[in-house]
Formats: structure tokens, C-alpha cells, sequence
């Protein structure tokens, strides 16, 4: 799980990167409970709020350099 702290440091490619491979990692977890494979079910909800943490970060990173403008 990624701490929004953390996550703040980051450049906006950095966290662009991050959304792209939990997205894919989100896919892979959807195929898994689709066969039957998934182990780790809480791990699909782990993911789905660290894109909604991400996302909200780089919202005010946008906001933030907009009102700089």
C-alpha cells in the first residue's frame, strides 16, 4: 500500500508510471478470480484505492500548478 506522503515526492510521470502498472496488475487480478486462481482477494481492493490515491494526488498537483499559472 502506498502512503499518500510518499506518493507526494513523486513527479507526475512517476506517478503516471505507478497508475499504468497497478492498472495492469488490477487486469491480471481480474483473470484470476474470473478461473478461480485468486489467492489473495483482498489484494483487488488494495489496488483499486491505490489508483483512487494516486489519481486524487495528481488532481491536486494539476490544481496546484494551474492557481501557480
Amino acid at each position: 500500500m502506498a502512503k499518500a506522503s510518499d506518493l507526494r515526492t513523486k513527479t507526475p510521470d512517476e506517478l503516471s508510471d505507478d497508475v499504468l502498472s497497478l492498472k495492469k496488475e488490477q487486469f491480471n487480478l481480474r483473470f484470476q478470480r474470473a478461473t478461480g486462481q485468486l489467492e489473495n482477494t483482498a489484494r483487488v481492493r488494495q489496488i483499486r484505492r491505490d489508483i483512487a490515491r494516486i489519481k486524487t494526488i495528481q488532481a491536486q498537483k494539476a490544481a496546484t500548478a494551474a492557481k501557480a499559472k
